[in-house]
């Protein structure tokens, strides 16, 4: 198995030009719908941190781990509703690594019992090969690849501008969005013959909230599709809160895995995760999983208060 995914990576960079679907997986993506969509800053007139960690396929040799970041906050200035974050991405899989630090913002309008958001993020990536780091593994008896040059011999990076825009709409009962990653398709460049071009990918999720009649549970399923035209991916998720600080629940990845989640609510508005992946494909055979912690803190300032007012996130 180590052999097929390195020479799969291999084979990938010979072409010359490499183009791939290269966005993080995340498994609690209903809490921080923020790190796909821009429109989604300053949602829930809270200030929000949200920090995630995602080990990926553990026991494969460099499955990969991820690390996103988000700060975001709403703005009004006169009678205009707005969102403002900045959100952070260090993402390494294989030989392959992808940072990327975005500035984001959005304009919200009040329409029926929900609000409209129209958002941009604007940013750079960082896109890299570790080439030194790859063990010459033959492919057929055709292909010398100590010679190949358009294999990069040693690390190489490149950067680029990024472009992402998104709408959303969200009610205190539910919420939808879709958004655009990658808008300007941002290319770096590996030396004279070897580049990356990374695609953009359409995000579609949506989310709803149900009060158990009588209870104090709320049962909350959501939805994210994503796909770069050539690839597809989907996720459904069941989940049940109770009384506003404990959750629990499960997601179905369709053809990768089924995902366990559950987390709690602390007072003074922190909030914890933990997500675990089991795969459904054959890479179970070598991975035993996936682990995803979540981590968020969210809080209310008003200004011109000597006192700020301190609440539980509104976790959608």
């Amino acid at each position: 198995m180590k052999k097929v995914v390195l020479s799969g990576l291999l084979l990938l960079v010979s072409i010359g030009t490499v183009v791939s679907q290269f966005d993080a997986q995340l498994s609690q993506y209903m809490f921080h719908t923020s790190a796909f969509n821009p429109a989604a800053v300053g949602d829930g007139n809270m200030i929000q941190i949200t920090g995630q960690h995602r080990i990926q396929w553990l026991g494969m040799p460099n499955g990969g781990q991820t690390t996103e970041f988000s700060v975001n906050s709403p703005l009004k200035f006169g009678n205009i509703n707005q969102g403002i974050g900045l959100k952070f991405l260090n993402d390494k899989v294989g030989q392959f690594t992808n940072q990327a630090a975005h500035l984001q913002y959005a304009v919200k309008k009040q329409i029926g019992t929900g609000v409209l958001s129209m958002g941009v993020d604007l940013g750079f990536v960082s896109l890299g090969f570790h080439g030194d780091s790859v063990r010459t593994i033959p492919i057929g008896d055709y292909h010398d690849m100590t010679s190949d040059p358009e294999i990069p011999k040693s690390s190489v990076v490149g950067m680029s501008f990024d472009m992402s825009v998104g709408a959303f709409y969200s009610t205190p009962a539910f919420y939808a969005g879709i958004s655009y990653l990658h808008l300007n398709n941002p290319t770096v460049n590996w030396g004279d013959k070897s580049e990356f071009r990374q695609t953009g990918s359409l995000f579609v999720t949506g989310g709803y909230n149900w009060v158990v009649p009588d209870s104090k549970y709320v049962f909350k399923p959501s939805t994210l599709i994503k796909t770069d035209f050539s690839s597809f991916q989907f996720d459904l998720t069941a989940r049940m809160e109770y009384d506003n600080k404990f959750w629990g629940g499960l997601s179905y990845r369709l053809q990768d895995a089924v995902v366990f989640l559950a987390g709690i609510n602390i007072s003074g508005g922190l909030s914890i995760g933990y997500s675990y992946d089991l795969p459904t494909s054959q890479i179970i055979t070598v991975s035993s999983g996936s682990h995803e912690i979540l981590v968020m803190y969210s809080f209310e300032y008003v200004f011109g208060k000597r006192n700020s007012k301190y609440k539980s996130i509104r976790i959608l």
